[in-house]
């Protein structure tokens, strides 16, 4: 049994769907960054934190990786030419689509208002939308971003598009939108938004 740590919000999202994907039991806190809960296990005090019985794992792209690997399940064996390609892939996704993500949200809330940029918005909009192009072409006609099987990267990839429409940020149309589509409708995805997960 594993513990979640983190409000569904956030980066936790990633790892409610993985562990829903791998059909594990699980509780979850959907405690705040920077809470008490959250720093007395992880010292940065950012969610997630995956509790096991071995410790707490923090970041999400570590806790899904460690779900995935530990289980066989969403991703590609280490040391073969598919999981170097989807950790490229992954890659890119957290440089090129999370990173602008992150940057709107630390300037238009996240710092104190005298550290923020003005015009932090449409430089990220710009680099977002240049970074899905790619990923578009990367992608090309397999189902899935990362080749033939759905895999974290597609988790990943799904919740910053989720954060992206929550700030408003114009997605892909076409095939690559549909894709997009497709990936929310997956049951695994249903069974959290039945619980009310993203409106916590």
């Amino acid at each position: 049994m594993y513990t979640v740590i983190g409000h569904p919000l956030t980066r936790t999202l990633r790892v409610l769907w993985t562990l829903e994907e791998l059909g594990l039991d699980y509780t979850h806190d959907p405690a705040r960054p920077r809470s008490d809960t959250v720093t007395a296990l992880n010292a940065t005090g950012k969610v997630p934190v995956l509790v096991t019985d071995e410790g707490p794992i923090s970041d999400s792209i570590a806790i899904i990786t460690y779900l995935a690997d530990a289980n066989g399940k969403l991703t590609a064996p280490a040391g073969t030419f598919a999981r170097a390609r989807q950790d490229s892939v992954m890659n890119f996704i957290l440089t090129e689509v999370d990173a602008p993500l992150w940057a709107a949200s630390k300037h238009s809330f996240v710092l104190p208002e005298d550290k923020r940029l003005s015009g932090m918005e449409e430089t990220a909009q710009y680099e977002f939308a240049r970074a899905m192009k790619t990923l578009e072409d990367m992608k090309g006609d397999a189902p899935f971003i990362a080749g033939a099987e759905f895999t974290i990267a597609d988790i990943v990839l799904s919740h910053c598009a989720g954060w992206a429409l929550s700030r408003k940020f114009p997605l892909p149309g076409g095939d690559f939108g549909a894709y997009l589509k497709s990936l929310r409708k997956r049951p695994a995805m249903q069974r959290l938004l039945a619980r009310g997960t993203e409106k916590s």
